[in-house]
């Protein structure tokens, strides 16, 4: 009767460390930002979410070559292309449908900012930036592509 109490035990537990798995992983995926001129895909990156622009509306500058960073403050980033540029990083599964402790760059003005993601929905998230506080940061609203 012990043996199988531990192993229901065990069945259970496993069953668990799986359902917080396949949440913690409900982020992954492509993202359209809320101009919906770019897209980001997340995906998992060691204990980590991180994420990486893989289409723009606008890809090139007006002279039709391909955007880099160039509002990055750091003058070796400023040649590196946008497209493929990972622009989010170190985000943890912090609770149910949150992920903190990440960072975010925004291309469009060379910053980067504390950020946490919220799953609202199984094809919204909610992308808070801010400087030192959540309360004085700014929420962005990202959809989900479906290929």
């Amino acid at each position: 009767m012990k043996q199988i109490n531990l192993t229901v035990l065990a069945l259970f537990m496993g069953l668990l460390a799986l359902a917080q798995q396949s949440d913690s992983d409900a982020i992954i995926g492509s993202w359209y930002n809320q101009e919906k001129d770019g897209v980001v895909e997340i995906y998992k990156s060691g204990d980590t979410y991180s994420g990486k622009i893989t289409w723009m509306e606008n890809p090139n500058d007006e002279n039709g070559s391909p955007k880099v960073d160039n509002l990055n403050p750091e003058k070796d980033l400023q040649s590196r292309p946008r497209m493929g540029m990972e622009i989010m990083n170190n985000f943890k599964l912090d609770e149910e449908k949150t992920w903190s402790n990440g960072e975010i760059y925004d291309p469009k003005s060379g910053k980067t900012y504390s950020g946490t993601i919220t799953l609202k929905g199984e094809n919204t998230l909610d992308l808070r930036g801010y400087v030192g506080f959540p309360i004085f940061g700014r929420t962005a609203v990202w959809t989900r592509k479906y290929d």
